[in-house]
């Protein structure tokens, strides 16, 4: 190699090795990890193997059909995990927690048959997106659907980037950081052929040095660009975190009503968020300045003024307990704290 592959061969070798170590960062030293933060390192592992596969069959030819054979498997897994992770982060989780098995188990059994009847070594034709490269062609939309997938499951936060008027949460900015980032190491890899497979590397070199580089400014509690500083300013919670148990804690408020449980308990809402109650408990303590049991009241009233206002066939009573009180006594005591007025009072003001 002359000096300039040399540099290119270094710089595309180091994304890919830094990329190894993110992925065990992730996996091992996060703090307050959840399932998310696994997928995440799953995802950022895939596309190293998948980068320094391209560089080595560039550089060095002579690489083992083997190791080319796992870097293949790994891009068909770059986007179920990005899906994944996406879907991870922004929707509750639900009963069916091995559901992601769906899309990876299928790739993995899929590639190891492939692996078997067809070794890249005898099949290397099928791997190029001519009209016979069927595999290569498999690859390349497959990438694509779960590109435009996972693109739709943050469709909101395209909207938010592209509206002046609306302000961008870090959840937002994370999750755009990671589709348009693989989005363009999926371009890169798609367009020419010798010139894609270096700008691919470089490319995921390029998002990977950014995405350290914003780790390290949190880590030192700097403020970024996008950072709502003022919001969780000396919060032992960090923005990433607290935005996405906020945005999980509001689907459960707005769209299950949870407060209307009047046994309602710290575990119960942990355990629905995919969270400890410890880390829970912190976030309303540290970042929202509120007790569990007075965000669970607040929103039990907020309930009770539109019932008031809006049913007049329930009794007061018969609200408190719609609303989630398990007494008529605890009903009025809490509305007079957080109101100032007792439920008659604010009714006959608002009638």
């Amino acid at each position: 190699m002359d000096f300039k592959q040399q540099l290119l061969f270094f710089f595309s070798a180091l994304g890919a090795f830094n990329g190894l170590i993110l992925s065990l960062y992730f996996l091992y030293f996060i703090k307050n990890k959840n399932r998310a933060t696994y997928f995440l390192s799953a995802l950022i592992l895939v596309i190293s193997i998948r980068v320094a596969k391209s560089i080595f069959l560039i550089f060095y030819p002579e690489t083992s059909d083997l190791f080319i054979q796992i870097g293949l498997t790994a891009c068909f897994l770059i986007g179920p995990f990005m899906y994944i992770y996406v879907r991870e982060t922004i929707y509750l989780p639900n009963d069916k927690k091995w559901h992601w098995l769906l899309h990876i188990i299928p790739v993995i059994i899929v590639m190891l048959l492939i692996g078997y009847f067809f070794p890249y070594s005898e099949n290397r034709h099928l791997w190029k997106r001519t009209s016979f490269g069927i595999f290569g062609w498999a690859l390349f939309l497959q990438w694509l659907s779960y590109l435009i997938l996972s693109a739709l499951t943050i469709k909101s936060s395209f909207k938010k980037l592209l509206d002046m008027h609306q302000k961008i949460s870090n959840q937002d900015f994370w999750l755009l950081n990671i589709v348009i980032g693989v989005g363009f190491i999926w371009l890169a890899y798609n367009t020419s052929e010798y010139t894609s497979y270096i700008v691919g590397a470089l490319s995921f070199s390029f998002t990977l040095y950014l995405t350290i580089l914003i780790w390290v400014f949190k880590r030192k509690k700097s403020s970024l660009f996008f950072e709502d500083t003022a919001k969780y300013a000396n919060k032992r919670i960090d923005s990433v975190e607290a935005n996405i148990i906020e945005v999980k804690l509001n689907r459960l408020i707005k769209e299950d009503e949870i407060f209307k449980n009047p046994q309602l308990k710290l575990q119960n809402v942990a355990e629905q968020i995919n969270e400890t109650p410890h880390t829970l408990s912190e976030y309303l303590n540290d970042n929202l300045d509120i007790s569990f049991s007075q965000f669970v009241n607040e929103h039990r009233i907020k309930k009770a003024k539109e019932l008031l206002l809006t049913n007049t066939n329930y009794t007061i009573e018969a609200i408190g307990y719609e609303s989630g009180f398990n007494s008529k006594s605890t009903f009025f005591t809490t509305f007079k704290k957080i109101t100032g007025v007792t439920p008659t009072t604010y009714l006959n003001k608002n009638k």
